[in-house]
């Protein structure tokens, strides 16, 4: 990937007319600010004997500025800033390489033994500052890339469960997978270029979580090495052999280990899949149906609403039904029989709560463009627009007031002196307790893009903190979602967690800075 863009340079995004002529009535934006050349890293700290211990862990070992330019930073809106603007001072002093877990734990030691700050890279696509680790009071860092462990190792298709190391990029372990008759069923914004040891660590949630379920409710066993051992997690699919270990690991950021294997749950690969789509008058009554498919049925895999401002600027682009109200998705995939039952069983459901069905196209268009919105932001912030997205999740009876709260805190920071902020917002996610909103906002970028975003994510996680929301489903917590995440997991439970790092990282040179400060 182009360092300071997303993905392939060869599917850039150009601005739809129409949402270009939108940027320009609402938004008064700067001069484009085209990216600026990083021409000199900083300097590399790590010292030869550092190096030398690295090397001997039998792992490849690279210096250049290529490599470490390229593993610098993650995919936030405020790491790609940066990166525009020159700026990659949190480029790692070395990228390491290892081939196996031995490898992997032998870099541990090495690192452990030298002090050296070590930050786990998988696809590079955090967007919450998981890859700014502190170096300060180290050696140096490096960047532990997990790209070469890069195999499925077993498949049991009786249990139906695959283990891969943690390296596999999501599209190769589906093509892996399809072989033998099988999917994952994980598709994440970030699908074609995240690792499912990036998942693991991320307690990922991916598109279709409503008929497959979290990334961390599909792990079922996790190889994980640490600066003192490693650990073999999962010998049956649930125990109540003492608390399950494998929860502590998931979600963990790579602060307490490096996840080298993960063994999932798989499914048959669908027969059949149809995504249609439903029109609802507004997005209270839109919420309150998607709500009554979640607790009562009939589920399907994919169930996605947009309020009324996403609804209407997606109309825009892609020149479509532009009548108002909020737009439901909803993905049905399995067997032929159940999808043409589930497909009459929801259409009952949903016309008698308020929705008009749309027929298949609006579900062809979201599944065509659902890993697109990253390439649209390229575009966006080539024209001088600040876009980033905030994500949350809260109780179904706390909705109502998270999803007001949040839109209005974002909305009253980024506002200019005579322009406003656009935002709007979906549910992308659903349990039958509750929800995820995820919102997305635009606004002119200042003079000072990073600062300007900065507020408005305090903004949004202090309105997130009040209304009893979490901090974040399933973007992670990084570095960006600590002064929060403190406080909602409180002083008793995150002793708990340093102490565990205590034993297993004793002397913190595993992603320090991340999750835990």
């Amino acid at each position: 990937m182009d360092v300071y863009r997303w993905g392939d340079p060869s599917r850039a995004a150009t601005l739809p007319d129409a949402v270009r002529g939108l940027l320009a009535s609402v938004l008064d934006l700067p001069e484009p600010r085209p990216p600026v050349p990083v021409v000199a890293l900083p300097p590399a700290a790590l010292p030869g004997r550092c190096l030398r211990a690295l090397e001997e862990s039998g792992a490849r070992v690279r210096t250049d500025d290529a490599a470490r330019l390229s593993h610098a930073a993650g995919k936030s809106t405020v790491d790609l800033l940066r990166l525009r603007a020159g700026v990659a001072a949190d480029a790692p002093d070395a990228v390491v390489e290892p081939a196996d877990h031995e490898q992997v734990v032998a870099v541990l030691r090495a690192c452990d033994a030298n002090r050296i700050a070590v930050v786990a890279f998988g696809g590079g696509t955090s967007v919450v500052g998981g890859l700014r680790a502190r170096r300060d009071g180290y050696a140096g860092l490096v960047a532990l890339d997990l790209a070469r462990l890069d195999r499925l190792l077993d498949l049991d298709p009786v249990s139906r469960t695959a283990t891969f190391e943690a390296g596999v990029r999501a599209p190769r372990a589906e093509e892996l997978l399809a072989t033998r008759g099988f999917t994952l069923g994980h598709f994440p914004q970030s699908f074609e270029y995240a690792t499912l040891g990036g998942f693991a660590a991320t307690r990922s949630s991916g598109q279709a979580s409503a008929g497959y379920g979290r990334f961390d409710q599909m792990v079922v066993g996790l190889r994980v090495a640490t600066p003192t051992g490693t650990l073999h997690l999962g010998r049956a699919p649930h125990s109540a052999a003492g608390p399950d270990l494998r929860q502590l690991l998931l979600g963990s950021e790579g602060v307490f280990g490096i996840i080298t294997e993960v063994t999932v749950q798989i499914r048959p690969t669908p027969a059949a899949r149809r995504y249609l789509g439903w029109r609802f008058s507004d997005f209270a009554t839109a919420t309150e149906a998607t709500r009554a498919l979640a607790q009562d049925g009939p589920l399907p895999a994919v169930l996605r609403c947009s309020d009324e401002v996403e609804t209407a600027v997606n109309a825009m682009g892609a020149g479509g039904d532009d009548s108002g109200g909020c737009l439901m998705i909803t993905g049905l995939e399995g067997t032929e029989e159940r999808v043409a039952a589930t497909e009459t069983a929801l259409t009952d459901r949903l016309t008698g709560l308020g929705g008009r069905p749309l027929g298949p196209e609006p579900g062809r268009a979201w599944l065509r463009d659902r890993f697109a919105a990253p390439y649209l932001r390229d575009a966006l912030l080539d024209a001088g627009v600040l876009v980033e997205t905030v994500e949350t999740a809260a109780f179904w009876s706390a909705l109502p007031g998270t999803y007001p709260a949040v839109r209005d805190a974002l909305a009253t920071a980024l506002a200019g002196r005579d322009t406003p902020a656009l935002v709007w917002c979906h549910i992308s996610h659903v349990y039958p307790s509750g929800a995820s909103l995820y919102f997305t906002v635009l606004a002119a970028q200042a003079a000072d893009p990073v600062a300007q975003w900065g507020a408005a994510k305090a903004a949004a996680g202090d309105a997130i903190a009040a209304t009893g929301a979490t901090i974040s489903h399933h973007h992670g917590i990084g570095r960006d979602h600590l002064p929060w995440y403190g406080a909602e997991i409180g002083p008793q439970a995150t002793a708990v967690l340093r102490g565990v790092k205590d034993v297993l990282d004793p002397h913190g040179v595993l992603n320090p800075g991340i999750l835990l400060g």
